[in-house]
């Protein structure tokens, strides 16, 4: 079953195409690697995908809801990571999370229960009582992960999750999207590719706002006859005209 499909997809800002008519689909339960160099259209795509952005062409749909005729529907169904974390860095995580799963419309009987789940998923538990602002940049992204995981969406979009985390946090930020597997399905933005080798089943490239690959990692690796890194695909793929 596809839980994300795009067809035909293309956004304008007056002359400028920022994605060209991409098509894709993603399963239930995968992960899915979606690369580009800077301004390759991913972003957007992505805005696009959680209701942000409207698009001037095209049809997307998540879980089986059109993102232009159902946009809450949609929304329901999505739990967002932006690039920069939609964090108050004045709250503690606690009043924080709490604030979010209101807006989700987890019910108050619910609460509890909601939060110490995706804490206990992220590994926040011991810092609910903290202020934001004082935690690592680490502990800030699990918190962001953890806002996107309440109320149990069926899809997860995240943008540049490890971003400026140290190996050790980002092994660790990694290993807790791998275990989102099959529970959620996810898309996972991201320029470190030894990142997207090690999470993701399949692999999306865009380049100047077209898709350039969409396949498995072995495929994609195989394209050319011979074994190809992840890294030498997508340089070949995104330094063509």
């Amino acid at each position: 079953m596809s839980m994300i499909e795009v067809s035909h997809l293309t956004k304008r800002y007056r002359e400028r195409i920022a994605v060209d008519d991409l098509t894709f689909s993603v399963a239930q339960g995968e992960i899915l690697g979606f690369l580009g160099p800077n301004g390759a259209g991913k972003t957007t795509t992505m805005r696009v995908l959680t209701g942000f952005l409207p698009a001037s062409s095209g049809l997307v749909k998540v879980a089986g809801h059109d993102v232009f005729e159902e946009p809450l529907a949609v929304k329901r169904q999505i739990g967002y990571l932006p690039e920069t974390p939609p964090l108050y860095p004045e709250m503690t995580v606690r009043g924080y999370l709490r604030f979010v799963a209101t807006l989700r419309g987890v019910g108050r009987g619910q609460l509890a229960a909601e939060l110490d789940r995706v804490c206990q998923a992220t590994g926040t538990t011991h810092v609910m009582g903290r202020v934001i602002q004082n935690l690592s940049k680490g502990f800030r992204q699990r918190v962001g992960i953890a806002q996107a995981l309440l109320g149990s969406p069926a899809v997860l979009i995240l943008d540049e999750p490890t971003e400026g985390l140290d190996p050790i946090q980002r092994a660790e930020v990694r290993e807790l999207i791998k275990g989102l597997a099959g529970q959620h399905t996810v898309i996972l933005s991201t320029h470190i590719l030894p990142e997207v080798v090690m999470t993701c089943e399949k692999v999306l490239i865009l380049h100047q706002g077209r898709l350039v690959a969409f396949d498995t990692l072995a495929a994609l690796g195989q394209a050319e006859g011979s074994a190809e890194s992840l890294e030498e695909t997508f340089l070949r793929l995104t330094r063509a005209a």
